[in-house]
């Protein structure tokens, strides 16, 4: 499916997380959101950008941003993902595709020549109407939760 574009309402979603509590976006209508889709518990990459997202939680919180993590991982694979590093935020088990699919995440990838299909790290962030406000199609996790914060400074 084609990525939503900017100014457009966001997909809605149903989906549990690694607490398997039930999470749709309705749940955080008037706060900004911020959709981040990453590849695979405990690789390194993600590891590190989870992490940031655990550090600057508290900022966050004081911009009425709420942090939702999205891969293909089931539940229990968030639980001792988010348990190993002291995750703060829910991690969402999209083991159907359902969201991935509805944000356009879910692209062939290619690695040591070999192509395959998998999430390829992008988010968005979402304003306390619903609304895309916008798409970071490319993503630095050591620095991502920084830029996120900077951007809904500007907004706020």
């Amino acid at each position: 499916m084609p990525t939503p574009t900017l100014n457009e309402k966001a997909p809605e979603f149903s989906i549990l997380d690694q607490e398997g509590r039930m999470h749709t976006l309705k749940d955080y209508a008037g706060k900004y959101v911020l959709l981040y889709f990453y590849p695979k518990d405990m690789t390194p990459g993600c590891t590190i950008e989870a992490l940031q997202f655990r550090d600057y939680l508290k900022e966050f919180v004081k911009l009425n941003t709420q942090i939702l993590g999205v891969s293909v991982d089931p539940c229990d694979s968030h639980m001792q993902f988010a348990r190993k590093h002291q995750l703060n935020f829910p991690l969402l088990a999209d083991t159907e595709h359902r969201v991935v699919d509805a944000y356009g995440v879910w692209n062939q990838k290619s690695m040591f020549g070999k192509k395959y299909m998998g999430i390829t790290r992008e988010s968005f962030l979402i304003d306390p109407k619903g609304v895309i406000i916008k798409h970071y199609a490319k993503v630095e996790p050591r620095t991502h939760a920084k830029d996120v914060i900077n951007d809904v400074k500007k907004l706020s």
